[in-house]
Parts: C-alpha cells; structure tokens; sequence
C-alpha cells in the first residue's frame, strides 16, 4: 500500500500542472461532489500550506527572513501598489461596476499559500514565495480594507483579531505539523522524496478546487453569458498581473522575478469572501470563483514558457 501510494503521489508531482489543470473542472462538472468537499475546503488551505512548507529548505525561507529589503518590498508591491495599478488600469476600461470592483480587490488580496507549491512545480523560487506570500497574508487585515474603502467606497469588516486568531491557526498549525514531520524523519529523507511531495500537495490543491466550487455551476448554467464575460477578465487579469509583477521585479533575475510575478497573479480571494457584506453584490463572489479557473489552469499553458525563459538555471 504505501509503495503504491508513493508511485501515485509521484505521478501526481510529475504531471502536477496538467492534474490540477484538469481536476479544477471537476467541480464543475460534477457539482454534487463540490457541495459534498466545501467542508474540506478550510482544512485543505492548511494542509497545502503544510505540504508547501514539506518541500522547502526552511534554511533557505530564513536567509530570506534576513533580507527585509526584499521580501518587504515584494509584500509592499502585492499588498498596496499592485492594487492601484490595477485600479488605475480598470478605471480606464469599460467594464461593469460589479467587475472592476471585483478585479481591484482580487489585485489586493495576498498571494495564494499554495503558491510556495505553485513555485516548485514550475521550477521557481519556493522559499522566497513562501516568505512573502506569509508577510502578505499578515498584513491584509489592514491593508485591504484600507484599499477597499479608499479606492472602492466599499468598508469590509474584517475584524482583526478575529481574522489573524483564524489565520495564526492556519499559519501556525501548518508549521507546526510541518515542523514535527522533519523533526521525525531523517536528514535527506524529504529531499529524496520531493516529487511525492509535490503530488500531496496536488491532491490538496485538488481537494481545495473541486470545494470551491459549490454552486458556480448552476450560475454557468442560469446565465452563460454573464458567466462567460466574468470568466473572461479573470483569464485575462491573471497573466498581466503575473507579467506586470515580474516586469518590475526583472532586476532580481528570471527565477525571483518569474516568482513575484507568480505572487502578483495568484491572489487568495478566499479570505475576503468571509469579509464582504452579506448584502454585498454577488457578481463579486461569483468572479472570486471563476477566478479559481485560471489559478489552476495556466500553470500548465505557461510551464513550457518557464522551462524556455529559465534555461539553464540551476
């Protein structure tokens, strides 16, 4: 049984673009087992967080620790001025209030947890998006609803102490675990099996994207159209905040640049769902879940142009 289980969570991290890029559809397709994971979807975000933080040189996260310069400004520019470019930018389109609101605050949202697995899958810098996508998500409870408010008229109650008592349990617990799984294996042992690991963290992602999508399905079906339009701007924000993100950051060389880019693309709207009003316009939780598509997606579409544009880099 494990030797089988090794072979398949090996083959999930070999062909772990393409099984996330097919497997994000199968919430849609199969509805009736979203609505049976959407339990599952909490315990998941800390299950990739802890077998994100499996694959990392934790050595390597705190050389970042040391370099507040960087990692501070990686924060500044996903939590504040990535934000207001895109707001500038939408503010020149001729879009539906619904949507640029929904956009904007996708922009200002923290990268992802599981994008420190994204990064390894994808050939990139794993520990420098685990430390910055950790500062990120600390300091949204009071850079977002700032944003919201400044650039959308728009007051989140995000209560602090509620959120980062909920986030230090998913932060701290994933660490935790994290932290008791290398204490009680050898030196080597997780390096030697970090292809497997790359396929846990595919199954949770996996677990995480068929939950989210309870009940966008039946919305594709009442209105195709309206749907196919929010899916569009979701496919298109994506990708240029991910090449935006790593044009301003080219100085730090391709692997940290491509890495910020991938921070500034992938946001985590989950943690703001829990902080919009519940009269609050559903066309924006609707575009929060199309969202998801591309995050799952274009990991695959885009890996051969990272394979092209890192080369030869160790």
């Amino acid at each position: 049984m494990g030797r089988f289980l090794g072979i398949f969570f090996e083959f999930l991290g070999r062909h772990a673009a393409w099984t996330l890029c097919g497997g994000v559809l199968v919430g849609l397709v199969l509805p009736d087992l979203a609505a049976v994971a959407r339990p599952l979807l909490a315990p998941s975000v800390a299950l990739i967080l802890t077998a994100a933080l499996l694959r990392v040189d934790w050595s390597v996260m705190a050389g970042y620790s040391r370099r507040p310069a960087l990692v501070g400004g990686l924060a500044l520019w996903c939590m504040l001025v990535s934000p207001v470019v895109t707001w500038i930018l939408v503010g020149l389109l001729p879009l539906p209030d619904s949507l640029a609101t929904a956009i904007v605050l996708m922009a200002a949202a923290p990268p992802i947890l599981g994008a420190t697995g994204l990064a390894f899958v994808l050939g990139l810098d794993g520990a420098l998006a685990a430390v910055a996508g950790l500062v990120s998500t600390l300091v949204t409870p009071l850079s977002v609803p700032a944003l919201a408010l400044v650039l959308l008229g728009l007051e989140l109650e995000i209560g602090l102490a509620e959120f980062m008592l909920r986030l230090g349990l998913v932060i701290g617990g994933s660490f935790g675990l994290a932290l008791v799984v290398k204490r009680l294996t050898k030196p080597g042992w997780l390096r030697a099996r970090a292809r497997q690991f790359d396929g846990l963290f595919v199954l949770f992602m996996l677990v995480f994207a068929v939950a989210i999508m309870d009940g966008v399905t039946e919305v594709i079906l009442s209105r195709p159209g309206h749907a196919a339009l929010w899916l569009g701007a979701a496919f298109v924000a994506n990708p240029a905040l991910q090449v935006l993100g790593a044009l301003v950051f080219a100085g730090l060389g391709r692997r940290r640049a491509l890495t910020a880019g991938l921070l500034s693309g992938n946001c985590n709207m989950g943690v703001l769902l829990a902080a919009l009003p519940p009269e609050g316009n559903f066309d924006i939780v609707l575009f929060f879940a199309l969202a998801q598509l591309p995050m799952f997606m274009l990991p695959a579409l885009m890996a051969p142009g990272y394979r092209r544009i890192l080369g030869g880099l160790p």
